[in-house]
């Protein structure tokens, strides 16, 4: 069969999701067209889908180097480096290919999703940061004296406090994280002054604390 025969029969068995038959004939056409950038391009594709991510990266990366002005090897580069996980990299060879082919709607789609999904990365981290450094047992210290005054025994108020603490830091990882409320706590706001897209909830103790047996007389 020639390398035009052996690139169609690679394409039928790619489109029926034979990918390693399909690899196996555009590595077969390979053999006989050496300097094909389609056949490697296609042959990445191949690989990508197998996930066989550095075999798939290399044929990217030949691809390109065959035919640099083809926005398809970076295109497939970038597919490669996303499946990775190497996200800054992938946005950098998509960003590659719309040079070369700046009508190419596909890889604009993949830019839009690659940049929203670096915004919300960046946005958790911010909100990681911010996280760890707030001391919410040090903002509840006056409750944990009023807490020692009405309790009278320290290891029961201690008790009390510490899981006090631990129900609203976890609450408000998961509203951070999700944007949900964990089923132990009740978030309330004040409608006129709270903007719930900037700010998080405060949580009401007096009416969402519920205490484990051992803190029940």
């Amino acid at each position: 069969m020639s390398a035009e025969a052996l690139k169609d029969e690679g394409n039928s068995q790619f489109k029926a999701g034979n990918y390693l038959k399909a690899a196996a004939l555009y590595t077969q056409a390979i053999k006989l067209q050496p300097t094909n950038a389609t056949l490697y391009s296609n042959r990445s594709a191949a690989f990508l889908h197998l996930v066989k991510l550095t075999k798939a990266l290399a044929d990217a990366d030949t691809t390109i180097s065959l035919h640099p002005d083809w926005e398809k090897g970076y295109f497939r580069k970038g597919c490669v480096l996303e499946a990775m996980h190497r996200y800054d990299h992938a946005l950098s060879a998509f960003q590659l290919a719309l040079l070369r082919n700046p009508h190419n709607s596909q890889v604009s789609s993949k830019i839009k999703r690659l940049t929203q999904l670096a915004r919300e990365t960046k946005r958790l981290l911010q909100v990681d940061t911010l996280r760890s450094n707030i001391n919410i047992s040090n903002l509840f210290q006056p409750f944990q004296s009023d807490l020692n005054d009405k309790c009278g025994e320290q290891q029961t108020s201690e008790e009390m406090f510490s899981f006090l603490i631990e129900v609203i830091e976890s609450a408000i990882k998961v509203w951070h994280d999700t944007s949900a409320v964990p089923p132990r706590v009740n978030f309330l706001l004040d409608k006129h002054k709270t903007d719930t897209n900037k700010f998080a909830p405060v949580v009401n103790i007096d009416r969402v604390l519920h205490l484990p047996p051992s803190f029940v007389a």
